[in-house]
């Protein structure tokens, strides 16, 4: 499907979706929400009545991090970590919609460049601090730009949790491009970083190799070698993970301190969430600048005669198979995060740039 634009001056969005995806989607009882920075959308796939596809989206500033948890979704911004709610009982509908999601609560971290977030289920005990835990279901994220892990504060941008091993000092610098957050057993265990450099963007000399999976108990580098990697997940005693800068999707053999590839996928990777057998990832249309170039990826769509894509990859767990995409053309060229939306058919969210949300009131 297409969506239009208001004015001809504005560029199209096309999604197209391949002939199973719907079918799929609706056998899967689940919808998808996926974040867009480049673009600042936050969209929402699901499923109309009629069984074609539903596409619907909402405009926040650099829009990255996204976690679902119960009735919530988390997503971070520019500036800004929002808390969503699902207004609607289940069972309940509006115009169609079988889930509404009504920005609740916002907290103003400044510009940390959050990237992946989590919550815990239970307090977490923060690292060398054994006097401090956090309480359970607080936002804990990637904080990017000091190059570490933190938690929302009351009363200031953010509270610091944990940070690599070889970072000397907290410092708004984005010294290893830490970015990757996954929970074990619902506590924050597994983390990726494109670099283990302890100077101000010093990642940046080492896209191509210089990747690693850290382990946040121990601070051991668990696997190394790794190329831009992006959204480890923990899933059926496997970590998984995406090594972006070679296109490749496939987990961390933790024993062997090893990448296992299972997929290669054209495009830059970034964006991943896993229902039954299957992940969902993101492929992105790498950017014509120095952060992009000279990456793996590139020889490898080469050598198969590819051109990189934006978009949505379903890929079989036992196979390594793509069996269905959701491919974005024009206005979107990369995405950043993913999440399922299970027993949700069909998904929206409230806005800020119309007065709807002063219509939307809830009672407790």
């Amino acid at each position: 499907m297409a969506l239009k634009p208001t004015t001809q001056e504005k560029p199209t969005l096309e999604i197209n979706a391949s002939r199973q995806f719907t079918s799929w989607l609706y056998e899967q009882n689940m919808s998808l929400a996926f974040t867009t920075y480049q673009a600042g959308k936050l969209l929402f796939i699901g499923l109309q009545t009629d069984g074609r596809l539903s596409v619907f989206e909402r405009t926040f500033n650099r829009c990255m991090g996204l976690y679902s948890h119960g009735n919530s979704l988390y997503m971070s911004s520019l500036y800004q970590l929002w808390r969503f709610e699902n207004i609607l009982e289940p069972a309940q509908s509006h115009n169609g919609y079988d889930a509404i999601y009504l920005p609740q609560l916002s907290y103003f971290t400044g510009d940390l460049d959050i990237h992946d977030i989590v919550i815990s289920d239970s307090p977490y005990q923060i690292p060398n601090s054994p006097a401090s835990s956090l309480p359970a279901k607080k936002p804990i994220f990637v904080n990017t730009l000091f190059s570490c892990l933190a938690a929302i504060s009351e009363t200031h941008s953010f509270l610091p949790l944990w940070r690599p091993p070889f970072i000397s000092k907290l410092a708004a610098e984005d010294r290893c491009h830490l970015n990757g957050l996954a929970l074990r057993d619902g506590q924050p265990k597994y983390v990726t970083c494109v670099s283990q450099s302890d100077v101000a963007e010093g990642w940046r000399e080492h896209r191509s190799s210089g990747g690693c999976v850290i382990d946040v108990d121990s601070n051991e580098i668990l696997v190394s070698g790794l190329s831009m990697p992006h959204s480890p997940r923990w899933y059926q005693d496997k970590l998984w993970l995406l090594n972006s800068g070679a296109g490749e999707f496939g987990y961390a053999d933790l024993n062997r301190g090893r990448f296992e590839p299972v997929a290669f996928c054209p495009g830059y990777l970034r964006g991943f969430a896993i229902h039954g057998n299957f992940a969902i990832v993101g492929v992105s249309q790498p950017r014509h600048n120095k952060t992009f170039s000279g990456l793996v990826l590139d020889e490898k769509l080469q050598d198969k005669n590819a051109e990189p894509r934006c978009g949505l990859l379903v890929i079989d767990l036992q196979s390594g198979d793509i069996v269905h995409s959701v491919r974005i053309d024009g206005v979107i060229l990369e995405l950043y995060d993913v999440v399922t939306l299970p027993g949700i058919r069909r998904p929206m969210a409230i806005g800020l740039r119309t007065d709807e949300i002063r219509r939307v009131v809830t009672v407790e």
